[in-house]
């Protein structure tokens, strides 16, 4: 089966990238279809996709669509069982299905004010302390995840849908300058120095935005992996 994925614009989106990792980085066949996020077409655009409303989103080759990251990726998983799109311990899959779940529903401060953005890293940028209490939270489960690890340098060792959802949040720590560990800023630069990330964001750096969406007010300085 190939899937037709939906996704957004790329330097932004950061459930788009999820998506998009979950089909690139487990093998499986599918089209990419850009919606405008930011140019007026997204209504149009997603309208023959409801009731999906959002990117990421994909259908079927029997027409169904999905929508709700965490509905793709069961969807996936269910339909790729080969793949091992999560961890083979049980107790390991059940603790990325956690922190994938809370990925979801969680860290609210960190999403708002902290919009992915992959053109540059804002430099001494001072987040809100709510922000620092995702950033601490986001640790605490990478931290615990390492309980689970088995050789690798992904969250639970092999590269999982955990660390599709976790991207967009290492790209976050690292392009607003966040204060984190050695060891979580280790595994950032994993994240974003990984050929499909580096891939996604290459793509995404051939459009140009003026004005800049997310202007922080802030010095900036190159991203650290080209």
């Amino acid at each position: 089966m190939t899937y037709d994925l939906y996704i957004g614009d790329r330097t932004f989106s950061s459930w788009s990238l999820r998506g998009w990792l979950m089909m690139e980085k487990f093998n499986l066949p599918y089209r990419t279809h850009l919606v405008g996020l930011y140019d007026g077409t997204m209504p149009a655009q997603m309208a023959p996709l409801a009731p999906a409303r959002l990117v990421p989103a994909i259908k079927r080759t029997d027409g169904t669509v999905i929508g709700e990251s965490l509905a793709i990726a069961e969807t996936l998983t269910e339909e790729n069982p080969d793949a091992g799109m999560w961890p083979a311990d049980s107790a390991a899959r059940a603790t990325a299905r956690m922190l994938c779940a809370e990925m979801v529903g969680g860290f609210s401060a960190l999403r708002g004010e902290c919009a992915m953005q992959l053109q540059h890293v804002n430099v001494g940028y001072r987040a809100s302390e709510a922000t620092l209490r995702d950033v601490a939270r986001v640790e605490a489960l990478w931290a615990h995840a390492g309980k689970f690890k088995t050789d690798g340098p992904w969250l639970f060792g092999a590269y999982s849908l955990a660390d599709t959802f976790y991207a967009p949040v290492c790209a976050r720590f690292i392009g607003y300058d966040l204060p984190i560990s050695d060891a979580a800023r280790t595994y950032c630069k994993t994240t974003i120095s990984d050929p499909a990330f580096k891939a996604w964001r290459a793509e995404g750096l051939k459009v140009t935005y003026d004005p800049f969406p997310y202007d922080m007010g802030v010095p900036t300085a190159e991203w650290p992996i080209a």
